[in-house]
């Protein structure tokens, strides 16, 4: 489990060729705003996702990426995930998280769950949920995480 000011080293995630990503090297010395999430999540689709794309944006800066979390065996193609958005090309990148790995590197208490790391590569903050206190916390760890 990485806990806040930890380094973070690797974030092993999947494409939708199940290659192998480290999120981590892909976007090294950006900042990074990750929301993990799952697709029968009403609160990730119907709040946070739209709100990761406002901010992704807003803060042209910070890198947004998705991961998608399966919970179960099944697994999710990216036709199932393009399925949630009102357009044919993803607002941002995301990858998926099949056995629930990246869920539990962050100790995730559902979904969705905000991960924010900073340009050296430091666990910043975790937020979880999507309605307006995580959101107004959201906020604040983004202007931080702006100057981190």
């Amino acid at each position: 489990m990485t806990r806040e000011n930890d380094l973070v080293e690797s974030i092993l995630v999947r494409d939708f060729n199940n290659k192998s990503i480290d999120l981590v090297k892909e976007y090294k010395g950006k900042p990074l705003l990750l929301i993990i999430y799952n697709n029968q999540c009403l609160g990730c689709t119907g709040r946070a996702i739209p709100l990761a794309y406002e901010l992704q944006k807003e803060n042209e800066e910070i890198q947004v990426v998705g991961i998608h979390t399966s919970f179960n065996a099944i697994q999710v193609t990216e036709s199932d995930i393009k399925s949630i958005f009102t357009i044919d090309e993803l607002p941002f990148p995301i990858f998926l998280d099949n056995g629930r790995t990246v869920y539990d590197q962050f100790d995730s208490s559902g979904t969705p769950q905000w991960v924010l790391i900073t340009k050296d590569g430091k666990l910043s903050r975790t937020i979880f949920g999507s309605q307006e206190g995580a959101q107004n916390r959201l906020y604040y760890a983004i202007e931080q995480l702006k100057v981190e």
